[in-house]
């Protein structure tokens, strides 16, 4: 589904990625791990298009997409849930749900996918009039993701969405993470500082050091190595 070939990222003369090679299939959860500062927001800002890459190439269902401009990667299936969750805190739950339908024409599948997301997150239903900004940090999470979703993605980026929320919370989204995955069939890329639970939740993953992949398996076989344990996983 997706293909990142030597992209290389800059910030001003600061070279944030330095020829990354990557893929995430289609219907996979694929999770990006590594310390703070190491280049994993980057990567998705440059999936994105807001930071476009130096150099490389972007594919996204076999077409180039790098360089293009954020909305028109938006438009065809990419939505990210942005670290800080970055919500409207002035509308409504529902005007924020609103704002991810914005590209989409269908009306009736629209008011499907709205009850749906009401389905994920019960709290949000009841919060459908209250302004964004007065829900705690972990509904303000549940309404960036459910944003995203109904945006009607083929692929989802979320950019840290356990930070700074309480475990019970936290272990509340990756359950949601996990059934958008496998019942709604859509394909995840994962930044996460919880390694632990990134990992248990992914396929795949990739470990980044200061913007570059230095590590890449199976969920199963990042948890089970050593030097992720050591460095990751305080173990």
């Amino acid at each position: 589904m997706l293909k990142l070939r030597n992209i290389q990222t800059f910030y001003g003369n600061i070279q944030a990625l330095k020829n990354i090679d990557m893929d995430v299939k289609e219907g996979e959860i694929i999770t990006l791990i590594g310390a703070n500062g190491a280049g994993k927001s980057t990567t998705l800002m440059t999936l994105c298009g807001i930071v476009p890459p130096a150099s490389g190439t972007i594919e996204f269902q076999g077409r180039d997409i790098t360089g293009l401009p954020p909305d028109k990667i938006a438009a065809l299936g990419i939505s990210q849930v942005p670290e800080g969750r970055r919500i409207f805190p002035y509308l409504t739950v529902t005007e924020n749900l609103d704002m991810g339908t914005f590209l989409r024409k269908d009306k009736t599948q629209i008011k499907q996918d709205l009850n749906h997301v009401f389905e994920l997150f019960p709290i949000l239903a009841e919060r459908r009039n209250q302004q964004g900004g007065t829900l705690s940090g972990g509904e303000q999470q549940m309404l960036a993701i459910s944003r995203a979703i109904m945006s009607k993605p083929k692929l989802l980026l979320l950019d840290e969405p356990s930070l700074g929320l309480a475990p019970i919370i936290v272990k509340q989204i990756f359950d949601i993470i996990r059934k958008v995955n496998k019942e709604d069939g859509v394909t995840i890329f994962l930044v996460e500082q919880n390694a632990n639970l990134a990992l248990k939740v992914a396929d795949r993953g990739y470990v980044m050091e200061t913007g570059t992949i230095t590590m890449t398996d199976t969920g199963a076989n990042l948890l089970a190595d050593e030097a992720v344990k050591k460095a990751y996983l305080g173990m």
